[in-house]
């Protein structure tokens, strides 16, 4: 069995839960505990089964709780060393390990961990991959181009949290100041519809199963142009759109 779980996706917060029977991992901790365990509880997550907590990056967004959700859960905080050293004093958990970006951590029997390396305007971001038995989810988000490293990484997926933030028309005709559009637009930004949708088409594992469109920007995206984009992959992928302030869908699905 493998269960997974959007419980915050944008930038109002991250927190994404990859688990089996036994055990599960967190990837990013950008909501507070309260909040993680009001919405642990409403998706019916058995939080005693985790593991680790990884962080992709030091924005707030993917840190703002993990501190808390550490210490209440007594989880183990997984950071490479240059994104710890880039954390503040008062968000660093006391329980913590540094990962080295080379090697996979196994966290347990059947849960592996696999860092890559990806574009971002951070100190030293990581995406992941997470073997849980024997299929990959990917943790894809917060990405400004996706490059061989990822695409490599996204084409063994069985299942895939990928980041759709903004619609190039929506962000360039929108408020948004020239010099945060083009942070937004650039190699070190974030993925847009366009560029999601051709790995999609063009890189996807055989047995790719369910698309969880992540981090969608609340004001240079919407859902309906999501959805008109993802029609053509209806019939063929399960796909669901990651809430910005809520739990998403807790899948639970035969190994």
């Amino acid at each position: 069995m493998i269960e997974f779980c959007s419980l915050a996706s944008g930038s109002n917060g991250n927190c994404y839960y990859i688990g089996n029977e036994t055990d599960a991992v967190l990837i990013d901790g950008g909501i507070s505990n309260r909040r993680f365990m009001e919405r642990a509880e409403t998706a019916q997550i058995d939080t005693t089964k985790i593991r680790a907590l990884f962080v992709s990056h030091e924005h707030y967004d993917h840190v703002a709780g993990l501190k808390s959700i550490s210490h209440r859960h007594n989880i183990p905080v997984y950071f490479s060393a240059a994104t710890y050293n880039a954390l503040s004093r008062r968000k660093r958990p006391q329980d913590y390990k540094l990962f080295d970006g080379v090697n996979s951590v196994k966290v347990a029997s059947n849960i592996e961990v696999f860092p890559f390396k990806k574009h971002h305007d951070a100190a030293d971001p990581y995406s992941f991959i997470v073997k849980v038995n024997d299929s990959y989810i990917g943790i894809i988000t917060d990405i400004g181009v996706a490059d061989s490293v990822c695409v490599d990484s996204f084409s063994k997926c069985r299942v895939v949290f990928l980041e759709m933030n903004y619609d190039y028309e929506m962000l360039q005709n929108g408020s948004y100041p020239q010099y945060l559009k083009e942070r937004i637009h650039s190699e070190n930004g974030h993925l847009s519809n366009t560029d999601a949708i051709n790995l999609i088409q063009n890189h996807s594992f055989s047995g790719l199963s369910h698309i969880i469109a992540s981090h969608i920007s609340a004001e240079n995206n919407s859902h309906s142009i999501i959805e008109k984009l993802i029609e053509p992959f209806a019939n063929r992928y399960c796909i669901e759109l990651a809430p910005r302030f809520a739990a998403g869908n807790h899948y639970v699905i035969d190994d």
